[in-house]
């Protein structure tokens, strides 16, 4: 059992005990042990047992039930609670917008055990007759439910990316053939999906009397083409059944939307997609340009495809630096030479370290006196890397803040503060429930500043979570272009915000693109590469992603966006 889960029980411990009403003391401390645990740096799994009451925050208590855990898997206050809790009261825990306190009013006032329930409950405006539930508050949890029953069965791409490949070589075990083809919404690199799916070269009949014997695999149901499962890990599984003349043919066609397939096929009503060796030989036959996977959308794209006009899309090795990164100064897991070793030892040429600003409370924001030490720190960092035969020649930390987008779009130091900075992000953290109009004033304000230089995660969204408050993105996208604001393209698996759908507009207006991981520890380095894959389906390419620049690029960039902006 690793920290995350030893710190999702205490966590679910906590909730649990204000949803009974029980000990609040005790409830607000297991939430806070939870918080410590999720923020160490060695496994408690890996430590002797009496080295964990040592450890800062962790007190008799904590510790005993921290073995508990280790040597049982389970607590037993914990399962006690859970006897007692309704399966719809624990569902109810995943809604946004409703915590604990309100869980327990909910059930044990308004006599509520279930999602469906308090949805109904909403719409007769049942809440509003209980203390703490007003029309807003109502209002926003009727659409919280509506969104989490939407998106019920589906999943993030990044969720589902191992799975992906391991059933891909699980198949060619299965089958006994490496022509196993991974198809559909997977292959097209979508943020979100509810199925993987495959083209395997075997009868429907052989391949449902294969998987009759599987225990992982439950089936659902089957069409002359496909057979659907359910795989033990929760995700639909569709296998396509195909020969091996139209192999490549199914797998074209599959790894497309209805859309492009029924545009295609209007186009190349003549074409024979029989025996093909692959799917090059389809576009060559054509004259046409190849269309990867993850363009295969839309008519417009067979319209590019005709004219030789899909650029070189960008790729993960492209990415040549770190931008918007939170260090242990705020609410990340590492120190800022942690963090540029990394960055060095994965031949990365800068790192932009982009803490949270002071108005982030919640995220240990920096204040002036904090943002002063933090920068002499970048200093003699900087002038280690530069004289330290271990350090790459030539690596940089770059002074950045992730500077809050107050309510009245003000940023969140006086300009004195902001100019000490070498760039800066701004993005909205707090009150995210607004209307439109709300939401582009307060934009709009952050981007005229002109010591913003990157728009951080737009809209705010949260994939399967959280909608992102509404903008108009043109406005917002023609507003960068007049101000020489860069868009950050947030890659953070759940977020990937901007939408990639906006990308094209943007890159029209000659507004440059960010991709960034928005890091909190080393290991979230990888987002980029998440961030990458939406960028492709907007067809960005490494010379519109800012974090693609060389480091001589980024401070030519920095110098000449400063002139422009007039605060050089």
């Amino acid at each position: 059992m690793d920290n995350y889960e030893i710190a999702d029980n205490f966590s679910l411990l906590g909730k649990l005990m204000d949803i009974h009403n029980e000990n609040s003391f005790k409830a607000k401390s297991y939430s806070v042990a939870a918080f410590n645990i999720e923020k160490l740096t060695m496994q408690l799994s890996e430590l002797p047992k009496d080295k964990l009451f040592s450890i800062q925050g962790i007190g008799d208590a904590i510790g005993k039930k921290i073995i508990e855990l280790l040597e049982t898997g389970k607590m037993q206050s914990l399962e006690s609670l859970l006897e007692k809790t309704p399966a719809g009261i624990l569902e109810m825990m995943r809604i946004k917008g409703i915590g604990p306190k309100k869980i327990s009013i909910i059930w044990k006032e308004m006599g509520i055990e279930s999602i469906g329930e308090l949805l109904y409950a909403c719409h007769e405006n049942r809440l509003l007759l209980f203390k703490g539930f007003g029309e807003k508050t109502q209002n926003n949890v009727a659409e919280s439910i509506e969104f989490y029953q939407k998106q019920l069965g589906n999943y993030l791409y990044a969720q589902v990316e191992l799975i992906a490949n391991e059933l891909q070589k699980f198949l060619v075990k299965l089958f006994s053939t490496d022509k196993i083809h991974i198809t559909g919404d997977f292959r097209r690199q979508e943020e979100t999906l509810n199925e993987l799916a495959y083209v395997v070269p075997a009868s429907l009949q052989n391949i449902i009397a294969k998987f009759e014997l599987l225990e992982d695999f439950e089936y659902l149901e089957a069409n002359e083409n496909s057979v659907s499962f359910k795989y033990d890990h929760g995700i639909k599984i569709k296998i396509y059944s195909s020969t091996e003349n139209d192999l490549i043919e199914k797998s074209f066609y599959t790894s497309a939307t209805e859309d492009f397939n029924k545009h295609f096929k209007q186009e190349f009503r003549a074409i024979d997609l029989s025996s093909i060796p692959d799917e090059e030989s389809i576009f060559q036959k054509l004259n046409i340009q190849y269309i990867p996977a993850c363009l295969r959308y839309n008519e417009e794209i067979i319209e590019k495809a005709r004219s030789f006009k899909i650029p070189t899309l960008i790729e993960p090795i492209d990415i040549k630096a770190i931008i918007h990164s939170h260090s242990n100064w705020s609410d990340g897991s590492n120190t800022l030479h942690e963090l540029a070793e990394s960055c060095i030892a994965n031949g990365l040429e800068y790192l932009v370290i982009s803490d949270h600003s002071k108005a982030a409370f919640y995220a240990k924001g920096l204040n002036e006196e904090q943002v002063q030490l933090q920068h002499k720190l970048i200093d003699e960092l900087n002038s280690q890397f530069l004289s330290t035969p271990g350090g790459r020649p030539g690596f940089k930390i770059f002074k950045s803040i992730e500077s809050d987008i107050l309510n009245d779009g003000a940023l969140d130091y006086n300009n004195n503060i902001l100019s000490t900075f070498d760039l800066v992000i701004a993005s909205v953290h707090s009150n995210l429930k607004m209307n439109e109009e709300k939401a582009m004033k307060r934009l709009l304000t952050a981007i005229e500043n002109p010591y913003t230089i990157i728009l951080g995660h737009m809209t705010g969204r949260l994939l399967l979570s959280r909608n992102g408050f509404p903008v108009d993105y043109k406005k917002i996208i023609d507003a960068c272009a007049a101000n020489h604001v860069v868009i950050e393209l947030n890659a953070h698996p759940r977020r990937l915000d901007m939408r990639w759908q906006w990308l094209q507009y943007a890159l029209e207006k000659d507004v440059l693109i960010s991709i960034d991981p928005d890091a909190h520890s080393i290991d979230e380095f990888h987002n980029t590469r998440y961030g990458v894959l939406a960028a492709q389906k907007g067809m960005l390419t490494k010379e519109q992603n800012l974090s693609s620049f060389s480091l001589d690029e980024f401070e030519k960039f920095l110098s000449e966006i400063k002139k422009r902006k007039g605060i050089a």
